[in-house]
């Protein structure tokens, strides 16, 4: 009996984790975008507030060194790189704010776009991914932006070469791994005390560094401009094209960050307006200050001559402007607090809406406030599939024949083909196979984009509409996971690893204590008393 009851109890265990993982949340109706939820965020930010915002979260000491590191590989054809990510990153854009207009009046970007266009759990999946991004993001983050901070410390005369390695630049290592920076975890509990203070006291703090490194990288654009020798530019690609996507691999996270608008859903004063202009607005601004930061480094000096530590700023010494290098820190040190304080931001947002969602503890429902692409190509290629998934309708996608009824299995393993064809087509030519191997496998991820756009039918959503819907998104996927493929393994490693780990948490917490029907309750705002919501 004890037998029969085992295999009874694991059955129904697997039987009860399935159903729950297949479980969606219903899409909210357009009354319900706008209605009004009593979870202490008030609307007070405005369009300018998220682009800046985007800026904050994208814009940080990479301009300085990631642009200059990357380019002593791959040549001046790091314009390219840039170039490639940032187009890559514009079509995951339109996906995002197709669906940041949709979805507009609650908090959660992804994981909540995912709950509602596939499954529990694959939200669950992704949510994971991504954070695991913004929390080794985070620790790097703080562990520079001391230094930085410990380095305009020692321009003082009297604090020159007295403050302790350990205090921000990182003791030695000691058993070859662990080395103690105090000022980083200082750092953290202050911009989190920060943020404890409310959106609009961080969006403030936010805007004002935003504004301040931006005016540092546009003038240091200009200084270097007029010490740019164009014979430096040859040639433009010296290490080949391979060179150049894997840059555009490297650098694809430094556009990371128009996803933070999408998660201050709960917080703008006009979402379905201002959170697709937000997100395209800031993500187009930093792609014009990458280029320009590419074009004037290796212009100003040969692209094999740049350091690893600060290329930028030593690019500039080289040039007898050492004023410039001081500046550059500046924007540095206000480049990296951004992005700590948005990436807490969004972080605090993301757990906030699985809380509600039950996902979590319930703890995690209050506001209390080169692996890295991973997280960010996998939740960007599943936002990009939602946007199509959601667009789909029964009506036939030809009144002419009923062989062309939609269906969505049919649909779903054409997106599953698209990724994988991208995927496919990204190794064959990281492991320089044949040219026939991608170009077959970019023929087939074609013709399944093809049965999306002929066999299934498609609705217009209300506000924002991603353009060329299901073309768009699909090479947005195909786009992304050819990047996917260009990472080290220890980015495949890290994905599998986590995602396992992520199954048992959901299996053993999660799929107990999800309540996907919170969507159909009534969601109050409160909103600041002299603002109008819109």
């Amino acid at each position: 009996m004890r037998d029969d009851d085992s295999r009874f109890s694991s059955a129904s265990f697997f039987s009860n984790f399935w159903s729950s993982a297949l479980r969606a949340k219903t899409l909210p109706s357009s009354k319900d975008n706008h209605s009004l939820r009593t979870d202490g965020l008030i609307r007070r930010l405005g369009l300018f507030d998220l682009i800046l915002l985007g800026i904050g979260a994208s814009i940080g000491a990479g301009i300085f060194v990631v642009t200059g590191t990357v380019a002593h590989d791959v040549g001046p054809g790091v314009t390219i790189s840039f170039i490639l990510a940032g187009a890559s990153c514009v079509l995951n854009a339109l996906c995002y704010a197709e669906l940041a207009s949709r979805l507009p009046a609650v908090v959660g970007g992804a994981y909540l776009y995912t709950y509602t266009a596939f499954n529990e759990l694959t939200a669950f999946l992704v949510f994971a991914q991504m954070m695991l991004d913004y929390h080794i993001g985070a620790a790097s983050i703080a562990r520079s932006l001391s230094s930085y901070v410990v380095t305009i410390l020692e321009l003082i005369p009297f604090l020159r070469d007295n403050i302790p390695s350990w205090v921000g630049h990182g003791s030695e290592e000691m058993f070859g791994a662990v080395s103690f920076n105090i000022l980083a975890p200082v750092l953290l509990v202050l911009l989190t005390l920060i943020l404890c203070q409310g959106v609009g006291e961080s969006s403030m703090v936010n805007s004002l560094m935003t504004v301040t490194k931006v005016v540092i990288v546009i003038v240091v654009i200009i200084i270097g401009a007029f010490k740019v020798d164009v014979s430096n530019w040859t040639p433009f690609v010296p290490n080949g094209y391979k060179a150049v996507f894997t840059g555009a691999t490297v650098v694809f996270f430094a556009y990371v960050g128009f996803d933070a608008v999408a998660n201050s859903a709960e917080e703008s004063k006009r979402p379905q307006r201002d959170l697709p202009l937000g997100i395209i607005g800031s993500l187009l601004i930093c792609i014009v200050l990458y280029i320009g930061v590419c074009l004037v480094i290796t212009g100003m000096v040969p692209y094999y001559s740049l350091g690893e530590e600060a290329p930028l700023a030593e690019a500039f010494t080289s040039k007898g402007l050492k004023y410039v290098s001081v500046l550059i820190s500046v924007g540095a040190v206000a480049g990296l607090t951004t992005t700590l304080l948005v990436g807490l931001y969004v972080q605090s947002r993301l757990y906030l809406g699985l809380g509600r969602d039950g996902l979590l503890p319930p703890i995690f429902a209050k506001v209390l406030s080169h692996i890295l692409s991973v997280g960010s190509l996998t939740g960007y290629s599943v936002v990009s599939a939602c946007v199509i998934t959601l667009r789909w309708t029964d009506k036939p996608a030809s009144q002419a024949s009923a062989r062309w009824q939609p269906n969505r299995m049919e649909g779903i393993l054409c997106l599953v083909i698209i990724s994988c064809c991208g995927f496919g087509a990204g190794l064959f030519y990281r492991l320089s196979a044949a040219l026939a191997f991608p170009i077959i496998a970019i023929v087939i991820a074609v013709l399944a984009i093809g049965s999306l756009f002929f066999r299934q039918a498609y609705i217009g959503p209300p506000g924002f509409s991603c353009p060329w819907v299901p073309v768009v998104p699909a090479l947005s996927i195909l786009f992304n996971m050819f990047l996917f493929a260009q990472l080290h393994y220890e980015a495949y490693l890290r994905f599998v690893i986590l995602s396992i780990l992520a199954i048992f948490i959901y299996a053993f917490y999660g799929q107990y204590h999800a309540n996907p029907s919170r969507s159909n309750e009534k969601i109050v705002y409160h909103r600041a008393p002299t603002e109008e919501v819109q």
